[in-house]
C-alpha cells in the first residue's frame, strides 16, 4: 500500500525519485525501493515523507483517502474540538440516566454498546459542526471554496 500511495503522492508534486531523495536526505535507489515494495521505510522516514510531499502519514498508510493536508474553512479548530469534548462530555454523563438508555431491556448497556453510543455521539458532534462551519461561515471567510 504504502508503495503505491508515495508513487502517486510524488508524482502529483510533480517530482522525480531523485528530487524527493534530496529533500528526505537519502538516495533515489532507497525511494525506489520503497516505491517498489523493496523495502519499507521506517515510521520516521514515512513522517519525512509525507511532510516533504504534503500529504498525511494517514494516506501513505493507505487509512485515508485524502491526499492533501490541504485545510479547509470547515474543518475543526481546536475550539471545536474542545466543544466537542465537553458536549460528548455532558452527553456521556446523561447515558448514566435511566431515562437516557429507554431504549433498552436492562436497567444499564454493557460497555461494548455503551463504547459504540460514544463513538456514534462524537462522530455525530463533529460532522455536525462541520456542517454548521459549511452552512454558517460568512462567504467572506471561505477562501473562494464551496
Amino acid at each position: 500500500m504504502i508503495a503505491e500511495r508515495l508513487k502517486l503522492a510524488r508524482k502529483k508534486q510533480k517530482i522525480t525519485q531523485d528530487q524527493l531523495a534530496k529533500l528526505v536526505n537519502t538516495t533515489k535507489a532507497t525511494i525506489s525501493n520503497y516505491e517498489n515494495a523493496y523495502s519499507s521505510p521506517s515510521a520516521d522516514m514515512i513522517l519525512t515523507l509525507a511532510t516533504a510531499l504534503n500529504t498525511s502519514t494517514d494516506y501513505l498508510l493507505g487509512k485515508t483517502e485524502v491526499m492533501s493536508t490541504e485545510t479547509h474553512y470547515w474543518d475543526l479548530n481546536e475550539k471545536d474540538e474542545q466543544f466537542i469534548e465537553s458536549r460528548l462530555e455532558e452527553l456521556i454523563n446523561d447515558l448514566g440516566n435511566n431515562e437516557a438508555i429507554a431504549f433498552s431491556k436492562d436497567d444499564e448497556i454493557d460497555e461494548e454498546t455503551r463504547e459504540l453510543l460514544v463513538q456514534s455521539l462524537e462522530n455525530s458532534l463533529r460532522l455536525g459542526k462541520m456542517m454548521a462551519k459549511k452552512k454558517y461561515t460568512p462567504k467572506k471567510y471561505r477562501n473562494n471554496e464551496d
